[in-house]
């Protein structure tokens, strides 16, 4: 690891010695790229100088102690030996996680689509149980939950749901939460009291701008219709829902919770956007999954990821093998010692492909 950041090191003082370079000071845009570069090292570089510097000290320290005869001083420097031994451990892990590529998408916001999978009407119920427990996450950590789209079932459930999720570093939190949850319980519907096995398909995808994956107009079919609304003297009387299709793909959105057309339409070629990412970033990822398969999984729709067993009230996550034994509270948004044990997962995972 060291040799590594050694490197980087190297580098961060070359860009230093270009910056003072007159040309380069005349060149404001090779000055900005040069300057963006050197700020993303400054952490890695200030951490590893303070450790060659606990480093230094601690050497001294151990070779004093051999000398030292007074016990008084002695005690006084195997202190100080296990105040820096705890001080260079924390650097090392600080540094390792500073070596760790940066995913570009982090901040990003996301749209979260939630799909009803196999188990009919207690599906759909788990797949609203699961936007609950999202929505319930996002509001904790004061993110900006919004229902996009919904197909509601008549029983309470979703066929299909999509939410929005507007804050600071969003993804970096849910990008973890693609691929089928699992729920085993009785369903409401079983007179028998037997357990029943279901699943939901979560895809979370990163909001994209339209520089990233870029739409011809002419492959868009945008039509408008009425937006349900509560009736009455409330009834929608414009036609502000709109529906677009990418025709291409087939891929196709409808979205009514804005109260333009204009803005609901941009919101329906957002969701394709994302949705189209998705699908070059599982091409791009494909050949790299098949020769190294990721500790925290592939995130693939069809890898069964986590498990709610109601019976026990235990909530199990198969790709880092971690079960909780506080379902309710999960189920109401306590999703936090998933996530941070999945990141911490894939942050060794990363590790492990650095040090190949």
């Amino acid at each position: 690891m060291l040799d590594k950041i050694e490197k980087i090191v190297a580098r961060h003082n070359a860009l230093e010695k270009q910056m003072a370079d007159p040309d380069v000071l005349a060149d404001h845009v090779k000055l900005t790229e040069l300057a963006q570069e050197r700020a993303e090292l400054i952490p890695l570089v200030e951490a590893y100088q303070k450790h060659k510097q606990l480093s230094q000290e601690l050497t001294e320290a151990q070779e004093m102690i051999e000398l030292e005869e007074d016990a008084e001083m002695l005690a006084m420097v195997e202190e100080e030996i296990s105040q820096l031994t705890g001080q260079i451990a924390g650097l090392e892990q600080k540094m390792r996680s500073l070596l760790v590529p940066k995913d570009p998408r982090d901040n990003k916001n996301v749209f979260i689509e939630i799909r009803a999978g196999a188990g009919g009407d207690e599906a759909g119920i788990f797949a609203a149980d699961l936007l609950r427990m999202y929505t319930r996450y996002a509001e904790a950590r004061r993110w900006k939950p919004v229902i996009m789209d919904e197909n509601s079932t008549g029983v309470g459930g979703y066929k299909e749901v999509i939410l929005a999720v507007k804050g600071k570093s969003v993804y970096s939190r849910l990008k973890f939460e693609s691929g089928v949850h699992r729920v085993q319980r009785v369903p409401q519907t079983e007179s028998q009291g037997r357990i029943h096995t279901s699943a939901a398909t979560v895809a979370v995808m990163p909001e994209v701008e339209a520089v990233e994956i870029t739409i011809d107009p002419k492959d868009l079919e945008i039509t408008s219709t009425f937006a349900s609304g509560p009736g009455g003297q409330h009834m929608q009387k414009n036609a502000t829902a709109a529906r677009v299709v990418h025709k291409p793909t087939g891929l196709f959105v409808k979205i009514q919770s804005e109260r333009s057309l204009t803005q609901n339409k941009n919101l329906a070629i957002a969701i394709i956007q994302a949705r189209l990412q998705e699908a070059e970033d599982e091409k791009h990822h494909a050949s790299e999954a098949a020769n190294r398969k990721s500790q925290v999984g592939s995130g693939d729709r069809s890898e069964k990821i986590r498990t709610y067993n109601y019976p026990q009230g235990r909530v199990t996550d198969h790709r880092i093998g971690l079960s909780v034994y506080n379902l309710p509270a999960v189920m109401d948004g306590d999703l936090d010692e998933f996530i941070d044990a999945l990141t911490l997962a894939d942050e060794a995972a990363k590790l492990a492909a650095i040090a190949q």
